[in-house]
Parts: C-alpha cells; structure tokens; sequence
C-alpha cells in the first residue's frame, strides 16, 4: 500500500505543480504516489502554467502530463497527507473538512522549513519574472525536508 500526498493550491496551474512533481521525484514511486490539486474550479483539465513547466524542465522535472483537478472532500478519504500553499489554501480545504481527523491531514508545505510559523508560498501568477525560480526553490527545500521525514516513518 502507498503511502498518498497531495499538494494544494488555489488553482492547480503554478505552485501544486511544482510541488507534485518535485516531492514525487524526492520519493521512491513503490512507496509513495503525489497528486496535487486546486481550491478553485478555473483550470479543471488544464495543463500546469507555461513557466511552471519551464522552471521545473530546467531542473529535470517533468511535469507537463499533469492535470488540473478541483480539491473535493472525497480527498480526505483518498490521502494520508495534504499539504497546501498558503493560509487561504488552508482555510479553504479544512472548510470541507467533516471532523478533526481529516483536518489534521491538512499543513502548510512551509511549516516543514518554518514549524508554526504559517508562512505562505507566494502566488508567482502575477508576480515577478523570476517569481517561478522563487517558489520552486522554495518548494524543493520544503519537499526535500518532506521527503526526508516521510521517508524516515514510512520505509
């Protein structure tokens, strides 16, 4: 049985992306399966963003199979970690959470380089031309801290 993950953010097209391909490439695939989801409905279907796929095909992660899906409550079900971008991803996952237990599936990816701080992954949507090279190198410290612990309870 696989140990299952997923990665949160607002719309499954920028930082999930990432951090699915880059966890998963952290993690041997007989042990471990990574998806990765959206809060939002607006890239159902959709490839990851042009310059996620870029940034992470310049450090050789392949992640321009992936699909966009929508977070569902079924998730809680389907995965044994969830890890979102940001406090706003957070708040919108936990509000479809039914009982404490699927809640405590749900952490921040941050909160594995910085404990309790509730530090976000930023939006590179908008933002600066090197915001892509940012939040990836951001995600590989935090998934390579993920893997390391996972690794650690789980093999």
């Amino acid at each position: 049985m696989s140990i299952k993950i997923l990665m949160v953010c607002l719309g499954n097209i920028c930082r999930s992306p990432l951090a699915e391909g880059l966890l998963a490439s952290k993690l041997p695939k007989n042990k471990f399966s990574v998806d990765s989801a959206g809060t939002g409905y607006w890239h159902i279907g959709h490839s990851p963003d042009e310059r996620s796929i870029a940034v992470a095909k310049i450090n050789k992660i392949n992640i321009s199979n992936q699909k966009g899906r929508q977070f569902s409550s079924a998730d809680f079900d389907t995965f044994d970690y969830i890890y979102v971008m940001d406090n706003s991803n957070y708040e919108d996952v936990v509000q479809l959470a039914e009982h404490p237990k699927q809640i405590e599936k749900v952490q921040l990816i941050l909160n594995e380089l910085f404990p309790n701080e509730k530090v976000d992954v930023p939006d590179p949507y908008f933002g600066l031309p090197n915001g892509f090279e940012i939040v990836y190198n951001m995600l590989d410290e935090a998934c390579t801290v993920l893997a390391q612990k996972l690794i650690a309870k789980h093999t």
